[in-house]
């Protein structure tokens, strides 16, 4: 039977990344470190990377910080080569005040994070409908953001405005105000009013814009959305919106959660225990973890909170006299509906990997 020989040790390597280039610390599995190098963000670089870690020993596991960022081209890269990554979370602010704060010292902090096992998670594999449903969904909510910066900016206008143009657009609507400030003629800015008249039609022009830009981008997506997870888009309460910040929460590949209460801690939905001293069995709300998808979580109870009978029925248990959610209730029922969607998501993906790829 052939054995490992002393020359070829198992070693780990950890990856600092940046925009190009990445910086890599090799430290063998009784954490003595062995070298460090840094590598262009190329395919090429990339190569290079692994050729060179392997002339310390064979390769154990590699850990990388900003798998889903400057790291995502790496990661790829290691995973078509059958490498075992794990996504490193970037050092503790206690880390850095102590040992201050380089690439090499948080390349080093990563691989002995492996070693220590305190970086668990896969990274996501991005390849997929899921990854779709991303782009689709993170452009639409930057659109969204800068059609709400246009709009107050109009708004603004308005109150400054002279006084015979405020009088005519003070109390429309967001749509009525873009119908009709739009539609101003391309004058000569020679005065005041005239430039607040150009100011106004750019801002009314840029807000309709990104008006049919959401329209389309939430079309793309909710289709994709109903046809990936019909049976998660068909409970009660859950939206496209609300969906798509799930799936994009668990990934491409789910299966890299190895239940449904690492998916609640994931999405800040699994409760903290504050038991000290006299206060025992007590929790709180998990600050961390996926925010998005933890405000989709939210906004389910929500609207459940308004149209599902089991909710209600839990809601007038706990608070009988009230009939409202406290914050501490609000947090269980995330967590039930964590519980509830995670088997949903898992069914949708698995099946997705079961449809023939077109050749």
């Amino acid at each position: 039977m052939d054995t490992m020989s002393e020359d070829q040790p198992f070693v780990i390597i950890g990856i600092d990344t940046h925009a190009d280039l990445h910086v890599a610390v090799v430290i063998d599995l009784l954490g003595r470190r062995l070298g460090d190098r840094s590598f262009p963000t190329t395919r090429a670089g990339y190569g290079q990377l692994i050729r060179w870690a392997n002339t310390f020993g064979v390769i154990d596991r590699i850990g990388i910080e900003g798998t889903g960022s400057w790291g995502r081209g790496l990661t790829l890269f290691c995973l078509s080569q059958g490498l075992a990554v794990l996504e490193v979370d970037r050092p503790s602010r206690k880390t850095r005040r102590n040992k201050g704060k380089t690439d090499l010292v948080d390349a080093e902090a990563a691989a002995r994070s492996v070693l220590a096992g305190t970086a668990k998670g896969l990274p996501k594999a991005g390849d997929g409908v899921v990854e779709m449903i991303r782009v689709l969904h993170v452009t639409r909510e930057s659109s969204v953001k800068a059609r709400t910066q246009a709009i107050n900016q109009l708004r603004a206008l308005v109150v400054t405005a002279p006084t015979k143009l405020r009088e005519k657009l003070r109390g429309l609507t967001a749509r009525q105000l873009t119908l009709q400030v739009s539609g101003f003629d391309d004058r000569p800015v020679t005065d005041t009013l005239s430039a607040t008249r150009m100011a106004m039609r750019e801002l009314a022009r840029r807000y309709q814009h990104l008006t049919t830009e959401i329209k389309r981008l939430e079309s793309q997506r909710d289709r994709i959305v109903n046809e990936v997870a019909p049976e998660l888009v068909a409970r009660q309460g859950i939206g496209p919106h609300s969906a798509a910040a799930l799936l994009i929460s668990a990934g491409d590949n789910p299966d890299r959660l190895h239940s449904e209460a690492a998916f609640a801690r994931l999405c800040g939905a699994a409760p903290l225990p504050i038991n000290s001293g006299k206060t025992q069995d007590r929790h709180r709300v998990n600050p961390g973890g996926d925010r998005q998808a933890n405000r989709a979580l939210h906004t389910i109870v929500l609207a459940r909170l308004t149209c599902d009978p089991r909710t209600r029925v839990y809601i007038n248990k706990r608070r009988p006299t009230q009939g409202k959610a406290d914050l501490d209730t609000m947090r269980r029922l995330k967590r039930y509906v964590a519980r509830e969607v995670f088997p949903l998501i898992q069914t949708s993906l698995a099946r997705l990997e079961q449809v023939p790829q077109a050749a």
